[in-house]
């Protein structure tokens, strides 16, 4: 099986499956327990804390543990919007988040909340003077997502971040699942993000692992109460393993990302030229300014689960759109947020590389592709 759904979900690593396993197998106390062997346990969860604690620039109690991104997500945003309703309740996000951001902006908008969507342009990126132009004196929350999931854009967090910290009181949320351990994201000084949100499968490490990272400690209101872990934060056992094993692939992840990149970019520009090559018939959704892992294409008049299937007849996997989405039938948010021309709305493709992605992978794919293309569209692909 040639796998190319990096966005939607990573392979684990060997090692980190071999740390994961020997932490649950010797050190499975409970970290919150004064015996001996809770006292080691709660070592290894200091030092997973201290490891992205370095790599994200910020300070060891600003690390919380979550079971994912979503979890994170969500964390952030109710926790700021209802300690700061004394400010505001006005909070500005864009219209191509993830569902678990879109979805919770939704809850607080029942709740009263004030709630402004930013668009996009054609590539997918916002604009900072649309930005500029909504945030107020009141506003109390901005969240944007770093890396967009299913087409790659990027946008500008840090002139995001100075705006926002000029122009209002409001916190910073970013949601950098599709970036943190791919490319450069940190805290930076008194000028970036407040928050960031990390998920472990997205980088080779396991699922039901996270992170939501602070610049510095703010007072939010609790996610999950109970035990009080996680600073009393987030109650709840903490699951050891799946934080050390989280903190050893964020390590790799950071380490390759100058090698990484220049695969990605290299294999991004030659999966465009081929594409092009198919004319009228492909329309790149993704840009050359984009993240260089994602490639987002659309076949005209055509359903994007055809070629899923067909490409998985090849023993091909990539995906339609989001993982969190593709099972329904409508359009994707995204899709329908860049404005493409109605004929490419439906045949949507994701490409997504990961830290296993080889040279045959790509050559694969193209050979495959070709030879769906001409069973499906004949010669109106040259």
């Amino acid at each position: 099986m040639i796998y190319l759904d990096n966005s939607a979900t990573t392979k684990p690593h060997k090692e980190i499956l071999d740390t994961f396993v020997q932490v649950n197998e010797q050190y499975y106390a409970n970290p919150a327990s004064i015996h001996e062997a809770g006292v080691t346990a709660n070592a290894l969860l200091t030092r997973a804390r201290e490891q992205l604690a370095h790599l994200l620039h910020t300070e060891t109690n600003n690390i919380i543990f979550t079971a994912g991104g979503t979890e994170a997500n969500n964390f952030a945003i109710f926790s700021v919007a209802r300690i700061s309703t004394h400010k505001g309740r006005h909070i500005i996000t864009t219209e191509i988040e993830h569902p678990s951001v879109l979805e919770a902006m939704k809850g607080l908008e029942e709740e009263g909340f004030d709630v402004e969507y930013l668009s996009v342009d054609a590539s997918g990126v916002i604009s900072l003077e649309e930005l500029r132009q909504k945030v107020r004196k009141d506003t109390i929350l901005v969240s944007i997502m770093h890396v967009n999931n299913e087409v790659g854009a990027i946008q500008p967090i840090e002139e995001a971040a100075r705006i926002i910290h000029t122009q209002s009181r409001a916190l910073f949320h970013v949601d950098a699942v599709q970036s943190f351990g791919k490319m450069p994201i940190a805290f930076n000084g008194e000028t970036g993000p407040d928050f960031l949100t990390v998920s472990g499968h997205k980088i080779h490490a396991l699922k039901g692992s996270g992170v939501l990272a602070m610049r510095k400690s703010f007072p939010i209101v609790p996610f999950i109460v109970g035990g009080g872990q996680e600073f009393g934060l987030r109650s709840g056992t903490v699951a050891v393993p799946q934080a050390v094993a989280l903190a050893k692939a964020a390590r790799l992840a950071v380490e390759s990302i100058p090698a990484n990149s220049k695969k990605y970019k290299a294999w991004q520009q030659e999966l465009r030229a081929f594409l092009k090559s198919f004319g009228r018939d492909i329309h790149l959704l993704s840009t050359e300014q984009g993240a260089p892992y994602i490639t987002s294409l659309s076949i005209r008049d055509l359903k994007g689960e055809i070629l899923i299937n067909a490409l998985q007849k090849e023993g091909i996997i990539v995906s339609t759109s989001s993982a969190c989405s593709s099972k329904q039938t409508k359009t994707s948010h995204v899709v329908e947020a860049l404005n493409i021309d109605p004929h490419f709305k439906k045949g949507v493709l994701r490409i997504s590389f990961g830290m296993h992605t080889t040279d045959e992978d790509i050559q694969l794919f193209k050979q495959a592709f070709t030879k769906i293309m001409k069973q499906l569209k004949g010669d109106s692909t040259t």
